[in-house]
């Protein structure tokens, strides 16, 4: 059995990895973890919700028998304990604007993030995939970006078979909130996409980039820690 558990589905890349893992066939099912229920629906969905910052303490097999009617999860559940190939995906994060404040900032986009991580781990995920930045550098004067670099360093200590970072540039795709320092960005960096010239810095779609996640998260070949740079994800989504 395989099994994708995912972070983060209800943002930009996130719903773009639900619908990919859904649609892959490897996997059997597909777990998304967030705060609340999304309103889909999928005979390889299932959805653990609730309070983020409390994931070790779920009880997360009384969540899924619950959602059961004849016993359908079973053999979900028995997959988890032991026996099941799991690969987890995280593409949460936010804004310090949304989060309120850098610590909340921080709370979500690092805490959150490397507890879904120690979570999955525990659970039997040998591969993690996960959406960082760019700029992504603990010592970066600039906070988002040390933020990002600090949970790829604390991610690396929880040594997964498979650790891939994904470092995609300025993201394009229907952001549910408006931003309007990406608004005007992508109308200055959109014409790189056009013209298909530096493939590194110029924008990359949401589907992009969840497409070679997945990809990347099923070639057998690929082990250890890696940087999947922008430019190399605009070539796994070919």
């Amino acid at each position: 059995m395989k099994i994708a558990l995912l972070s983060g589905t209800s943002g930009l890349v996130g719903m773009q990895l639900l619908d990919k893992t859904l649609q892959a066939d490897r996997y059997d099912y597909v777990i998304s973890v967030g705060r609340r229920q999304l309103a889909l629906k999928h005979q390889k969905l299932v959805q653990l919700s609730g309070d983020l910052s409390q994931l070790e303490f779920w009880d997360w097999e009384d969540m899924i028998a619950s959602q059961a009617l004849g016993g359908e999860y079973f053999s979900l559940i028995e997959g988890l304990k032991g026996n099941a190939l799991i690969h987890a995906y995280s593409s949460l994060g936010t804004t310090i604007k949304q989060a309120g404040s850098k610590e909340g900032f921080f709370a979500i986009d690092h805490d959150l993030v490397v507890g879904f991580a120690q979570w999955a781990k525990k659970l039997g995920a040998t591969g993690f995939y996960y959406v960082s930045a760019m700029g992504a550098d603990s010592t970066s004067s600039i906070f988002y970006n040390q933020v990002k670099g600090k949970t790829e360093e604390d991610l690396q200590g929880l040594q997964f078979e498979h650790l891939a970072l994904f470092r995609p540039s300025l993201l394009l795709g229907n952001r549910q909130e408006f931003r309007l320092g990406e608004q005007l960005a992508s109308i200055v960096m959109k014409p790189l996409v056009w013209l298909k010239i530096l493939k590194n810095v110029r924008p990359i779609y949401d589907y992009q980039v969840a497409k070679a996640m997945v990809h990347v998260a099923g070639d057998p070949a690929r082990k250890g820690i890696e940087i999947v740079t922008s430019g190399e994800m605009q070539d796994l989504s070919k």
